[in-house]
């Protein structure tokens, strides 16, 4: 072994070895490991800032390699600033006591000092060098402190090997492997001192297995210990064996978050992975596909296989651990453990087919909702008043909505939905059907609870839309009426998601609805079970469209001078946003931008009386009382532009309109170089702001352009 110089760079691995790691969390886990283990040597400089990080993390490892680690860190500038000059110099210009104390303690002499402005006075400073830290003792405290900062779901507590030292982590440690290039660097961690053994495969490595450096983990974990040590890696040879046995099948295991979501479960699962193919009895398939899609992915971690239609074939592949010559006592086993599970899907199915979902809903009653809120039945005649209401706004089908809505949560009381919560509204759809429902009915059974993601479809009907709308909507001013409202990073009920998914709905579908009104309906609902929150529930919508549209591309300031007027038909705002855009770019934009906030502080600052006078003059302002020649010319163009400005607003041509006032830059402009707004006059102060306030509502009828000035 080499022994530590100051000179020697060279990778660095570190690897503990443990019992088997959560398999949801296993990712995360090897990520930031090797970022808190990176990031403590950088900040020693110990490893420079662009130093590579390469990250492993199997079902029974966690470990990482950081290239060109020094032995030792380069010395290091150190300085101390001191007393000022006024308090280390007598005024003879002498060294005083807490000078000399001070250089004592530095142990430097005073000669050695200097003088220098700390950016308020002159000081006394100590500069010097230190030496850098060096790795082997502190690679502890590194790994210690990158363990620390893990996102452990939970820690087991367990007793180390003398049975009295109890330690905390995430699963129990059983080895620990630090090395430098090819020297082993001493440490201690959670009990177990660093060796340079580490273990394969559970059931097909060699045993125990030395590491000779650190730059020959993976090749003697993948050939001697049956070991792919790069989560990335053992994913994408999964994925690629899972593509290759799919298309030799002429099928493919469909798309999505899902079958991400699986792809990094398993892969926190296997070590080896091996793909094997798995089949059902074809008589299975008269159940719903999503019942067995879900019992194979969600209980059995099985890639269900699917025809190019993408119908559901009696087939799936399984991603084992073990890759053996003749696989089929794995099949066999694997087909012997699906069949009952998907037999219970079938048995679930054929019970819940035995009584109608209208049949089911006198039993909500008895299913609490919210202690504060009362029971499913409640709710659902919450929603199907608002469901009602909704509907007659947007002139579609009263009656099939009033039906969806009586419907939608009856199948919280079926076998399948208890069994599988995921399935809610899928399960609704399907019985619907089967009880001879109108299929609008049934297709809004099923999508009543989207959109339940970002990115996830919207209702594909208008009855589908009226019943999403009317859920979210009691969702929201229900909790809002009992002041359950999110704080900070707490959302328990979703309310965000909620409110999100009626702003997309609103606009997307580009539905022309009032916010106000739907609150309205919402809140009426409850019969004056709870407080009437709208102004509350508004302003909280307001601000999740804020955040949406800034995800969208909109700037801050556009969001701000549409969204913050507080829209009330939704629908609008993009167009709005858009027209607001375009009005920005053109150059008179930031003049008036910069008029209209001065105009705003002008009436803001306006005494009571001023205000009164002038919102009580006759068509805004008084002609007569115009003397000077610049607000003659404002008058003159605010009454030639208003005509334009209001036909296009009832034409929705939010970028004409904000066109038109552009034309009102030079009297804006001449107004303000020559008039004095609060004149000693009452009568003439009263219509000037009079006057201003008339612009000022002519220029903000598409949006607040004010807050667009820089």
């Amino acid at each position: 072994m080499l022994s530590p110089s100051p000179a020697t760079t060279a990778p660095l691995l570190v690897e503990l070895f443990t019992e088997e790691l959560p398999p949801k969390a296993l990712a995360r886990l090897g990520q930031a490991f090797a970022e808190g283990i990176a990031e403590g040597l950088r900040t020693r400089g110990l490893a420079a800032a662009d130093a590579r990080v390469e990250r492993f993390a199997t079902p029974r490892r966690l470990a990482v390699r950081v290239h060109g680690v020094r032995s030792q860190a380069p010395e290091r500038a150190v300085e101390q600033k001191g007393p000022s000059v006024k308090v280390g110099l007598d005024a003879d210009g002498l060294p005083t006591q807490a000078l000399l104390k001070w250089a004592e303690r530095q142990g430097a002499e005073i000669r050695q000092l200097e003088r220098a402005s700390d950016g308020k006075q002159e000081c006394f400073w100590f500069r010097s060098t230190a030496p850098g830290e060096i790795l082997d003792a502190s690679i502890e405290a590194i790994v210690e402190h990158a363990l620390g900062r893990l996102p452990i779901p939970k820690l087991m507590q367990y007793q180390l090997a003398d049975g009295r030292t109890t330690v905390s982590f995430v699963r129990p440690v059983h080895g620990l492997v630090v090395l430098h290039g090819d020297r082993l660097v001493p440490a201690q961690v959670l009990g177990v001192h660093a060796g340079s053994i580490t273990h394969g495969h559970r059931f097909q490595s060699s045993g125990a297995l030395e590491i000779p450096d650190a730059l020959s983990y993976e090749a003697v974990l993948r050939e001697r210990g049956r070991v792919v040590a790069s989560f990335d890696e053992r994913r994408a040879r999964i994925a690629s064996l899972l593509q290759e046995r799919a298309a030799a099948l002429g099928a493919s295991i469909g798309e999505g978050d899902t079958v991400e979501a699986l792809l990094d479960e398993v892969t926190a699962l296997v070590e080896w992975p091996a793909v094997y193919l798995g089949e059902f009895e074809g008589d299975f398939l008269k159940v719903p596909p999503e019942c067995l899609i879900l019992t194979m992915r969600t209980n059995q971690k099985y890639f269900p296989l699917f025809d190019a239609s993408g119908k559901l074939l009696p087939k799936f592949l399984l991603v084992s651990n073990m890759e053996v010559d003749d696989p089929s006592f794995i099949v066999d086993g694997n087909q012997r453990v699906v069949r009952p599970r998907l037999a219970d899907a079938r048995f679930f199915f054929e019970q819940d087919l035995k009584a109608t979902l209208e049949s089911r809903v006198p039993r909500l009653a008895s299913v609490v909702y919210h202690a504060r809120l009362g029971s499913q039945g409640e709710r659902v005649e919450r929603v199907r008043a608002i469901a009602r209401e909704i509907a007659g706004m947007l002139g579609a089908d009263v009656a099939k909505a009033d039906r969806a809505a009586l419907l939608a949560k009856a199948d919280l009381l079926t076998g399948m939905v208890g069994e599988f919560p995921e399935l809610q509204g899928i399960m609704g759809a399907y019985y619907a059907r089967h009880d001879g429902e109108p299929e609008e009915v049934a297709v809004a059974i099923r999508e009543h609870y989207q959109p339940r993601f970002a990115g996830d479809a919207l209702p594909s009907q208008t009855t589908g839309l009226v019943l999403a709308m009317a859920d979210k909507l009691e969702t929201l001013a229900g909790l809002f009426g009992i002041g359950q409202l999110p704080t900070g990073d707490k959302d328990p009920f979703a309310l965000r998601r909620h409110a999100l998914g009626l702003i997309r709905m609103l606009v997307e579908a580009r539905l022309a609805l009032s916010l106000s009104a739907l609150l309205r309906c919402a809140f009426a609902a409850f019969g004056g079970k709870v407080a009437d929150a709208s102004d509350a529930l508004a302003g909280f919508v307001h601000e999740r469209l804020a955040g949406w549209l800034r995800e969208r591309g909109f700037s801050a300031q556009e969001v701000a001078a549409v969204v913050d007027q507080g829209p009330d038909d939704l629908a609008e705002v993009p167009a709005r946003l858009e027209a607001v855009r375009a009005f920005s770019g053109l150059p008179e934009a930031q003049a008036l931008a910069a008029a209209n906030k001065r105009i705003g502080n002008i009436l803001r600052k306006a005494e009571g009386a001023d205000l009164a006078a002038a919102s009580g003059a006759t068509g805004g302002f008084d002609a007569a009382l115009l003397a000077e020649p610049a607000e003659r010319a404002l008058a003159d163009t605010i009454v030639a532009l208003a005509p334009g400005v209001d036909a296009a607003m009832q034409a929705s041509d939010y970028g004409t309109a904000l066109a038109l006032m552009a034309r009102a830059r030079e009297p804006v402009d001449r107004f303000f170089d020559s008039v004095m707004v609060m004149a000693d006059d009452p009568a003439v102060r009263a219509n000037r702001l009079a006057l201003l306030a008339r612009l000022r509502e002519l220029m903000n009828r598409v949006a607040d352009i004010s807050r667009l000035s820089v």
